[in-house]
């Protein structure tokens, strides 16, 4: 598949303006502690090659587990998640498959039980942010590993 058209300069308004605001997410404590988990398992859940391919090659070079990150996709299953993470991914999942009536009241209470409301609500908008981009990057069919020199994910070492 070749991409349909570069959004990015399209809607280059438009674009700047979403960089600055996932720029301005990435200040917070809590975007530093889970960017890698939510950005990975938002793209996996959103079939995003695109954002998939660049979020696995940022947390490399961020320094994350190569097993930790194969395990992202099975994180129920898996043992190398603390708390925290458990509940990132979590609140990941709920608000990327949104179901029909509402985030239940007991993913919300067992979330809340790790993450304060700030916390909370500052992950939720790096949820909102990443399946924006995931949305964007399938429909225009964005090409893994096209942005890697400008983002200098080169530097990651998977090709």
């Amino acid at each position: 598949m070749s991409q349909r058209m570069n959004y990015f300069q399209v809607s280059a308004e438009f674009a700047k303006k979403y960089m600055d605001f996932n720029l301005a997410l990435k200040k917070k404590a809590v975007i530093q502690e889970f960017e890698s988990l939510v950005t990975i398992r938002a793209s996996q859940i959103n079939g995003c090659a695109f954002c998939l391919d660049m979020h696995v090659k940022e947390a490399k070079i961020h320094g994350e587990r190569e097993l930790r990150l194969h395990h992202i996709a099975i994180w129920r299953e898996s043992g190398l998640f603390n708390a925290r993470e458990r509940a990132a991914l979590e609140w990941t999942e709920a608000l990327t498959t949104l179901p029909p009536h509402g985030v239940p009241d007991e993913i919300y209470e067992r979330v809340r039980a790790q993450l304060s409301e700030e916390e909370l609500s500052d992950l939720s908008f790096l949820v909102i942010a990443i399946n924006g981009w995931n949305r964007l990057s399938v429909a225009f069919r964005a090409e893994p590993g096209s942005a890697d020199a400008a983002f200098g994910l080169d530097k990651a070492g998977l090709h």
